[in-house]
């Protein structure tokens, strides 16, 4: 019989990830590392997913939702860089702060 990672190791990975992330989200100005952020923040859900539901090898339901949200990161991360994009072609910046109006 193989031997089980202890579920704790998973969730501080897990809880390491998430902090990274909002603090990505939180501290920097930079639209893409705000991204990075909000995809490190995913990278947590999906570990506490995974892990979870090995624990209960009859049912595959954390499996199946990691991946949605990996297909929902994936999305998010294309959708995210195009408006960015755009961001830089109307205003030639990144900089979240420097960004203050809706119009172009």
């Amino acid at each position: 019989m193989k031997e089980l990672i202890p579920l704790q190791h998973f969730l501080y990975i897990s809880i390491i990830l998430f902090s990274l992330g909002v603090y990505a989200i939180l501290t920097k100005r930079n639209t893409i590392v705000v991204l990075m952020g909000v995809e490190l923040i995913l990278n947590s859900a999906n570990i506490n997913l995974v892990a979870f539901s090995q624990y209960d090898p009859q049912l595959l339901q954390g499996q199946m939702l990691a991946i949605f949200v990996i297909v929902l990161a994936a999305a998010e991360a294309a959708v995210g860089l195009a408006i960015i994009l755009n961001i830089y072609d109307k205003f030639r910046t990144v900089n979240l702060d420097e960004l203050d109006t809706m119009k172009g």
